[in-house]
């Protein structure tokens, strides 16, 4: 198995830094590649989302530290400079390739096994080079377009994550230049067949490399090298929306389309090579690319592995290779001949994604565009589907006459481009289309519908931790409330008025609500159980999170925890907090879980008993989401409802298949204990109907449900919180 690389936790041994936190997420899902126990085809998926994520955090968050190289600023809870930071994620990240080259090699050795082969050129039999010869020449060199780095040549732009062959040429006369040849991205057929028996590629820049003496046939070819190069993706997207309310909206799109191709042309922050690479060479590209000798990586592996989908594909038969199918199931208590609306009246309905179908909140988007009493649909958009049913959806209801407003985020990195179009479709079907606050973007996951029944206003909100986003909600675990409560829906209309008008939501009395008043809330609820631990009574708080980087919080949970509270904490990725130190963190405990379905739904759970709060969220304990977006979290009020999240949350605690467990070091090992595997757990509770709520679904009343009584308020002790303090705004995560 891959070795666990401790990520060196600060001083006083609570805290971790950000980006080397995130790298040792990204390590267990190289775990998950290595790991035997999936079947093979799952581990190449492993192989290529942990290259895409990779890229991904080199683009942002390398990208972020290599712009602030020249700032003082720190990190606020490790003290690490930029430089410092750069330099630590340097070298970790070299580690983990060679781990990456080690695995993936074991990988594509077990491909063969099953007939599905990667070739490379110069192992191949004269016949088949003769084969790849001729097809080279015939469909291949007349698509390229070579170029010799001269004085009137100047070194070319290299595109993001393209592969391009380099090569050291010598003249007749002895003199040395450099040629480079792209290799086709988007032109070419990355998996060049061989003929014959069995599945056998060549990867189409591999031959390329390989018949460079085709191409520059006036020189020598005195070695070459693959080279791919990821650019940072960190471009302020604020630069347009600080200008919004200047702008029609025509014009802010097309602001924004420009920052996108801005984008494309940032700086450079790693470059991968594949082969021998020379000195000169790499002195030339350093030079040319203004990058430092850290910054190159060696790879043994194809440096793209996107191509491993395509491979999955042709085993698609070989059913043994992958996971056993799952389907996401109808909800237990859901009625599909009972109208949505009438069902949420009744009570509350929660959808639980991956294991149950999304259908039902469709059901219920395409029903309030044909209810005669609907008046309004509201509707927050982050993420959603190239074909989107729900935009359709929202689309036929505004065709319908309702008023439907959509805040459509630009600004939700490397979704730029599909967002601008749909909110173009939606602005031309009639829907009032916003987008978002000045720089804050609007992460929120919240859907209202207004209704007007026997002359009363009535309210169907929904409320989730996941995007509107038919393909992601098969992969994602996610949550989706659904509530006909009219203080959830008045506070809910609150936000999107808040929205229309430029404006935060100050206050709130159940949701809550980022940036103004999610974190004062978390934290006076934290305060309650610190509080009556100190008085002596038993007190707990549980948290499901993508990552934990607010550092107000986690110092929050430290204080918590040397007051006694037990904290049980499931963090997919960056934890900047570690549990278990003497003195410090005794009664914190830190899960991880990598597994078939990404982990995306956020819980807080408060405290024990009558007291107990538990919320969904679309909000993570990180400063970004805490201080810099509009994020939105949820009390989940029905007692079964509740009780179907906490034991989720339990079963996650003691996974021992997926889940890791935080040691005091930082590290993580595997969960030890009887084998369980939480998520095939779920999938086999949705199948199995386990989840339906008792007493089951009961016709709809005529009248609206009555406003629920108010929360207890906080012990006095709590309602002493440093609101300026809790205000402050933390300028870096």
């Amino acid at each position: 198995m891959v070795k666990d690389q401790s990520p060196a936790p600060a001083a006083n041994g609570c805290y971790v830094n950000r980006e080397l936190s995130w790298l040792q997420f990204n390590r267990r899902v190289l775990e998950e590649e290595e790991d035997p126990a999936n079947p093979l085809c799952e581990r190449m998926n492993f192989a290529s989302i942990f290259q895409s994520n990779l890229d991904e955090f080199y683009m942002v968050r390398v990208g972020m530290l290599m712009d602030t190289l020249h700032l003082t600023a720190v990190d606020d809870k490790t003290g690490l400079t930029s430089a410092q930071q750069t330099a630590a994620v340097l070298d970790r990240t070299r580690a983990l390739l060679a781990e990456r080259d080690r695995i993936c090699k074991g990988l594509l050795a077990e491909l063969a096994g099953q007939g599905v082969e990667i070739c490379r050129f110069h192992s191949l039999s004269d016949k088949q080079q003769s084969f790849l010869e001729k097809h080279f020449t015939s469909s291949v060199l007349p698509l390229l377009s070579p170029q010799i780095i001269g004085r009137k040549q100047p070194f070319p732009f290299l595109r993001n994550k393209a592969i391009y062959a380099v090569a050291i040429l010598k003249s007749k006369s002895g003199s040395e230049r450099m040629g480079i040849v792209p290799c086709g991205e988007g032109v070419l057929r990355r998996l060049v067949p061989l003929p014959g028996e069995g599945q056998r590629f060549v990867l189409v820049e591999d031959l390329i490399a390989s018949l460079l003496p085709k191409i520059f046939a006036h020189y020598k070819v005195d070695g070459t090298v693959l080279i791919r190069l990821v650019r940072s993706a960190d471009i302020h997207m604020d630069e347009a929306s600080s200008e919004m309310s200047d702008l029609l909206a025509e014009e802010y799109r097309k602001s924004m389309e420009k920052l996108i191709r801005r984008r494309k042309r940032l700086q450079p922050v790693k470059l991968d090579y594949q082969g021998k690479l020379s000195d000169s060479v790499r002195d030339a590209l350093c030079t040319c690319l203004g990058l430092s000798k850290k910054h190159l990586f060696a790879s043994e592996v194809p440096l793209d592995l996107s191509f491993m989908g395509a491979l999955r594909d042709m085993l698609r038969d070989k059913t043994e290779l992958f996971y056993p199918r799952r389907v996401p199931q109808n909800s237990p208590n859901v009625d599909a001949l009972v109208p949505m609306t009438e069902q949420i009246r009744n009570r509350d309905l929660m959808l639980t994604y991956p294991y149950e179908s999304v259908r039902p909140l469709l059901r219920l988007i395409q029903e309030a565009g044909q209810d005669p009493e609907v008046v309004s649909i509201k509707m927050t958009l982050y993420r959603v589907a190239h074909n989107s049913k729900i935009v359709e959806a929202l689309v036929d209801a505004a065709e319908n006459g309702k008023e439907v407003v959509a805040l459509v985020e630009l600004r939700a990195r490397f979704d730029e481009e599909n967002n601008i179009g749909w909110s173009r479709v939606l602005e031309q079907a009639g829907c009032r289309v916003i987008y978002g606050l000045d720089g804050l973007k609007v992460h929120s996951k919240l859907l209202l519908i207004t209704r007007v029944h026997d002359g009363q206003v009535e309210y169907i909100t929904q409320v989730g931790t996941g995007n509107y986003n038919e393909d992601t909600v098969r992969l994602y675990t996610d949550y989706a409330l659904m509530t006909a409560d009219p203080e959830i829906g008045a506070e809910a209309a609150q936000v999107f008025n808040c929205l229309s008008m430029g404006e935060v939501v100050e206050d709130s009395r159940h949701l809550m609500v980022a940036p103004a008043c999610l974190r004062d809330k978390a934290a006076a609820l934290i305060d309650r159980e610190l509080e009556l631990a100190r008085a002596g009574e038993e007190a707990y708080l549980g948290f499901k999170l993508n990552g934990l980087t607010d550092k107000l919080l986690i110092d929050k949970l430290i204080e918590a925890s040397q007051a006694g509270v037990r904290i049980d904490l499931v963090v997919r990725g960056i934890c900047c907090l570690v549990g278990g130190v003497p003195g410090l963190t005794d009664n914190i405990t830190v899960h991880s879980i990598v597994g078939r379905y990404l982990e995306h739904a956020r819980i807080y759970i408060f405290g024990l008993g009558e007291r107990k709060q538990v919320y969904i969220s679309s909000a993570d304990f990180m400063t970004r989401n805490t201080t810099r977006r509009v994020e939105v979290a949820a009390p989940v009020d029905d007692p079964a409802l509740r009780a179907h999240l906490e034991n989720m949350f339990a079963d996650q605690l003691r996974d021992t298949a997926k889940g890791r467990v935080q040691l005091p070091d930082g590290s993580y090992v595997r969960a030890l204990g009887e084998p369980f595997n939480a998520q095939e757990h779920f999938c086999d509770q949705a199948c199995s109907g386990a989840w339906a709520l008792k007493p089951a679904v009961k016709a709809a009343p005529e009248k609206p449900r009555t406003a629920r009584a108010a929360p207890k308020k906080p012990a006095a002790a709590v309602k002493k919180t440093r609101r300026g303090l809790l205000g402050r705004i933390i300028k870096r995560d």
